[in-house]
């Protein structure tokens, strides 16, 4: 339980949250509810053409076979990923008919193409709001032209500069982010803004919306942006409205709506804080108590997060405007980014916050993990709580490992949910086959999400090793090289390690029947989930 001065009956008279429904649609309105729900029709639909059309039934086969033999030759010779092309073909195969239709409409993007030509506008009138110095990017090519070359690539995807003379605090758990959170969130004079995959009812979203509350009552710009699938797990369809009557502007993103649209399969995973611009936090941790250890769920919750003091700030402060802007004319970017970040003097290193995005068609998350592990000479070590791979991103771990990286990854012990923790062993003996070593946190579930390598490059966000993370969600992460508090997360990687096992052939081969079944079966169609 979280520390016992924070006392779980003060200040909830602000919290207006009401347990909302369960995940139940979300499934519905997911891929794999939807392919699903398509194997019940074509079930359906077989069924009846047996019983009413056994005439036809020779002609039905070989029209259908026909289809699927272009349909298959057509995704051989598509651009797609490699891993996806195989989860449609074996889709297409199970579900001939529907299989097709479910692809093109998927393809189709059907619901979100005004939002992603939106994005696109956003991202090309801002790439100039953040300028590059051109002494950071000098001194860090003389530092290290590999870490160069990454910073290049990431302001090729958009406006994210490298920053020197910014300060970088790691914390080791929810508990200790939200300690300072509330601190620094006192101190607010000109604007808060907040953008959450998850807000929820409880001791520590009651304690900031307190703070928040007051500092809107001061004349404080206070805006929170939340993901629309809490309103089936977490919050109440009028929630933005009771925040208005606190003077909070709230706005929920992709909000789920009873239609069926590709769009809802775009999800805003980034959990960003930012104050007057020079302040911002990023990281693991989600507003609802399961992250600070006040609640148990899934046993001990271990999570991370960075919180920046200086320039660099301001890159978190774009990735929220541009987010926040995704459905109104005109935002006064300028504005908010015009207030002085006071850099502090002794900070030492460089820091690259940035955004990754599925609209784009950059695949900015996973490009910068596998940089890290490709140019990576003693170690990489490597928090995540899911272990979802595609081939490239499996290559360039075991390459790694291969070359004589020591390449070491912290998963949970105890899960979250059970298909993801059953995908993620189906990696396991391929991995330790390379020399990766591969560890489960027994006190319960890992939520960081850490890179850490060679003592002088870290990344912690919001990314995730999974297809949801590396391509369908919006993320965010702050690369550092250099940065005082490197040895604070290398340290912090090695205290949890004591708290883990080891995972051994031996292990693997002991394994419960029923989750490497479920792995096996659910493998092909990882790309979708």
């Amino acid at each position: 339980m979280a520390d016992n001065k924070y006392n779980s009956n003060e200040g909830m008279g602000l919290s207006l949250l009401k347990k909302g429904q369960k995940g139940f649609f979300h499934f519905i309105f997911s891929r794999l509810g939807l392919i699903l729900i398509l194997l019940a029709l074509q079930v359906f639909l077989l069924f009846g053409v047996f019983f009413w059309f056994r005439e036809i039934i020779p002609y039905f086969w070989g029209g259908t076979t026909l289809f699927t033999v272009g349909m298959v030759l057509y995704l051989l010779n598509s651009p797609m990923d490699p891993s996806a092309k195989i989860t449609w073909l074996v889709v297409i195969m199970l579900l001939p008919v529907f299989g097709v239709l479910f692809f093109w409409y998927t393809k189709s993007d059907l619901g979100y193409r005004a939002e992603r030509f939106r994005m696109r506008q956003l991202l090309a009138s801002t790439r100039e709001q953040l300028s590059q110095n051109a002494s950071g990017m000098d001194a860090l090519r003389k530092e290290n032209p590999g870490a160069a070359a990454l910073a290049h690539y990431l302001a090729s995807t958009g406006c994210h500069p490298v920053f020197r003379g910014t300060s970088a605090v790691y914390f080791p758990s929810g508990e200790a982010k939200w300690e300072e959170m509330l601190v620094q969130l006192q101190q607010a004079k000109h604007f808060i803004f907040l953008e959450y995959f998850i807000i929820d009812e409880g001791l520590m979203w009651g304690k900031i919306l307190e703070i928040l509350a007051q500092k809107a009552a001061e004349g404080v710009d206070v805006r929170v942006m939340y993901d629309g699938t809490c309103e089936f797990s977490t919050l109440p369809h009028g929630y933005p409205g009771k925040l208005r009557k606190l003077g909070i502007q709230c706005k929920i993103f992709g909000r789920v709506l009873p239609f069926v649209s590709t769009s809802y399969n775009y999800r805003d995973h980034r959990k960003i804080l930012v104050i007057d611009g020079h302040t911002a936090f990023t990281g693991g941790v989600n507003l609802a108590d399961e992250y600070i250890n006040h609640i148990e769920k899934f046993g001990r919750w271990k999570d991370a997060a960075v919180m920046l003091k200086g320039e660099a700030a301001k890159s978190f402060t774009l990735m929220f405007l541009q987010m926040w802007g995704l459905d109104e004319r005109t935002t006064d970017f300028g504005h908010f980014l015009s207030y002085p970040a006071y850099p502090p003097q002794d900070a030492s290193g460089f820091a690259i916050p940035y955004g990754d995005s599925p609209l784009d068609g950059y695949k900015v998350g996973e490009r910068v993990y596998m940089d890290i592990l490709n140019r990576a000479e003693r170690y990489v070590y490597i928090i995540s709580p899911y272990l979802i791979l595609d081939r490239e991103m499996e290559t360039a771990l075991k390459f790694a490992a291969e070359r004589g990286v020591d390449v070491r990854l912290i998963l949970p012990g105890v899960p979250d949910k059970a298909l993801p923790y059953a995908l993620a062993k189906t990696h396991y003996a391929s991995l330790l086959e390379s020399g990766i070593q591969i560890y489960e946190y027994t006190p319960g579930f890992v939520h960081a999400k850490v890179f850490v390598s060679d003592g002088r490059e870290a990344v912690v966000g919001t990314i995730n090793l999974d297809y949801r993370s590396l391509y369908h969600h919006f993320e965010c992460a702050v690369y550092l090289y250099g940065v005082a508090c490197i040895p604070a997360i290398l340290a912090d990687y090695e205290a949890t390690l004591q708290q883990c096992r080891a995972v051994t052939d031996e292990t693997i081969r002991h394994e419960k029947l029923r989750l490497k079944l479920m792995g096996y079966v659910f493998k092909p169609f990882s790309p979708l989930m």
